[in-house]
């Protein structure tokens, strides 16, 4: 389980936004943006580096996995390891229903 979230989304956003204000308006290196941003929102840096990728990787302004594609992946992932332990389960009801169904025969 993930542990929960210190900054809700609306806070996120924000932030992003204004570290891309901050470089369109004031031409300011990306890290000096970074620190200003988080500084003025009391958020890390590092934090804020991740958010940006992020946003700018489901934007499709930088190549990787959207959000929605990984959870969709994992989701799936998920489905075929349920689908599994269903199938080993089945396969060893049937060798067991089929060991019962020759024993029975044989009586």
């Amino acid at each position: 389980m993930a542990a929960p979230r210190k900054f809700d989304e609306e806070t996120r956003a924000r932030a992003v936004r204004m570290y891309q204000d901050r470089i369109r308006d004031l031409d300011e290196p990306k890290r000096t943006a970074r620190r200003q941003v988080g500084a003025i929102l009391g958020i890390n840096p590092e934090t804020l580096r991740n958010w940006i990728e992020r946003q700018e990787i489901d934007s499709g302004a930088r190549p990787g996995v959207t959000t929605e594609a990984a959870d969709e992946l994992k989701a799936l992932r998920r489905e075929v390891a349920e689908l599994r332990r269903a199938n080993e389960i089945l396969k060893t009801a049937s060798a067991f229903f089929a060991a019962a169904e020759l024993d029975r025969r044989l009586r």
